[in-house]
């Protein structure tokens, strides 16, 4: 069933133009940070004032034994300083990509020291985005997300961004997988959760205030936030306060025992010679990565158009991620009081078969009526012909949606993914927190991730739109900041932002 989709959109205006905000250069030296299991070296750039350590690990390799298995303690560092200004591997990608020695995080900021008055800060922790398929938390100078930061002075939070398993290594799932001693469902998650662990145990000593923490992704790291934010395994740990979510993909969520699930894990124990092993699982653990990554990728686009879309994702397990979203929202049962969302006007089309939008089509899909139904039923396979038929009424072949009016299958199926998988994650989390703003972004145009041009690095558009840029990153970095995109807002008090 579609969501409403009144709600409170951006208005993305600025009355006078504020230029770029990066500090004049000051003295400061190379930090060091002692920890628990070792100490660390971070850097300094004047150029943007920033502090950073660019690889810290957070837990241990998750080769061999730790394969499929939630993240264990990182390994102490006994050799002296460990100097963090490197990069480190994604996790295990689609191709040749990646290490399975991958749980590493970056941490950066303002300077801080701790012998000022100066008191702790807020944290925002960033998951990146990939479609659950792959990504990377490894970071240049400027950093990703540093226009936020960068907006006005008034921001002063630290920044950490940290990897987290993907595809099969982090979403493998089945019934063997759930009951084996020494593996885990929805690793990835996992991986996510033991970075916010991370953080409560370690942060103040980088300034950050492990009871004022935000998490924030986009796409699938929107959906990251998601499964954060309604995870029964984070209920009452108090490991953040507030989420952002932009775009969230949030893809269908199945049970890990569902037959879907199952045909997965038989088809990937297959792929990789362990097919009938006595101990299926010591054998999926101890195969070449390779193996797995070759089978990962022929798996990943299976389903694209039909039940998973990129195949791989949280499932519903009976620890972590114990109900769906609808069910949470429907419970009221959010980890955080404190919700910032937003979509993208036209970004479901991303994702739709590009056949919807031609008469001849491709992939046995045009842009015809019985196209249309064709990728329906394959896309919704869930639900009645009765079922069907209302989803078909609440969105006709011609009709409008929030500004758009259209007449073609290629927009109106566009608009069902979209509300299903991205539009209404994001209202449902709004609307269900106890203090929640939605953004809604419509310049053209208005794709997914169009939005990420304004926030993501920095760029000549910030520049050339201003007015766009400290009006919506600076919302943003007053959520993080105070938890509300309007109490440091960029803009002057006769433009309103939410």
């Amino acid at each position: 069933m579609a969501c409403p989709l009144a709600f409170l959109a951006l208005v993305l205006f600025l009355a006078a133009y504020i230029s770029a905000t990066i500090a004049s250069p000051v003295s400061v030296t190379a930090p060091t940070i002692k920890l628990s299991y070792g100490t660390f070296s971070g850097a300094y750039s004047s150029a943007y004032n920033l502090t950073y350590y660019r690889k810290i690990p957070f837990a241990a390799s998750t080769a061999g034994r730790n394969r499929f298995r939630a993240p264990q303690p990182p390994l102490p560092i006994t050799n002296g300083t460990y100097n963090t200004n490197q990069p480190f591997d994604m996790c295990p990608q689609r191709t040749v990509n990646g290490s399975e020695d991958c749980l590493y995080l970056g941490v950066y900021s303002r300077p801080w020291d701790s012998s000022s008055k100066k008191g702790l800060r807020p944290v925002l922790l960033t998951f990146y985005g990939g479609g659950f398929i792959q990504g990377s938390a490894t970071f240049t100078i400027p950093p990703s997300g540093f226009p936020v930061l960068n907006v006005s002075q008034q921001n002063d939070y630290v920044v950490v961004y940290s990897n987290y398993r993907t595809n099969v290594f982090g979403f493998l799932s089945g019934k063997k997988i759930a009951t084996n001693n020494e593996t885990d469902l929805n690793t990835g998650l996992l991986d996510q959760r033991a970075a916010l662990e991370w953080i409560q145990t370690n942060i103040h000593n980088f300034g950050g205030d492990s009871k004022n923490v935000t998490i924030w992704g986009q796409s699938a790291g929107g959906g990251s936030v998601v499964a954060q934010t309604i995870a029964t395994g984070n209920r009452g740990k108090s490991l953040f306060t507030k989420a952002m979510s932009s775009s969230p993909y949030w893809p269908k969520t199945y049970r890990y025992d569902n037959a879907e699930n199952e045909k997965l894990y038989a088809t990937v124990t297959e792929a990789v010679g362990c097919k009938g092993n006595p101990d299926e699982v010591a054998c999926l653990k101890s195969v070449d990565v390779q193996k797995l990554r070759d089978i990962s990728l022929a798996l990943t686009t299976s389903q694209q158009y039909t039940t998973s879309s990129f195949t791989w994702g949280p499932v519903i397990d009976d620890s972590f991620l114990t109900q769906p979203l609808s069910t949470a929202v429907k419970k009221n049962a959010l980890n955080a009081d404190l919700l910032l969302t937003s979509y993208n006007l036209h970004e479901g089309e991303n994702f739709i078969p590009p056949g919807l939008n031609s008469v001849s089509g491709s992939g046995g899909f045009n842009s015809s009526a019985a196209g249309f139904d064709h990728w329906l039923t394959g896309y919704l396979p869930g639900l009645s012909p009765r079922q069907i038929q209302q989803l078909k009424a609440l969105y006709p072949e011609k009709g409008t949606a929030e500004n758009i009016s259209y007449n073609t299958t290629y927009i109106r199926a566009g608009l069902i993914y979209r509300d299903l998988q991205l539009g209404c994650p994001a209202y449902w989390l709004s609307d269900t927190a106890r203090k929640g703003s939605l953004i809604e972004y419509t310049i053209s145009p208005a794709k997914h991730a169009s939005d990420t041009i304004y926030w993501n690095q920095i760029n000549a558009v910030q520049q050339s739109d201003p007015l766009t840029y400290t009006a919506y990153a600076g919302a943003m970095a007053s959520f993080v900041q105070a938890g509300d995109p309007n109490t440091h807002k960029v803009t002057n008090t006769s433009v309103p932002v939410s």
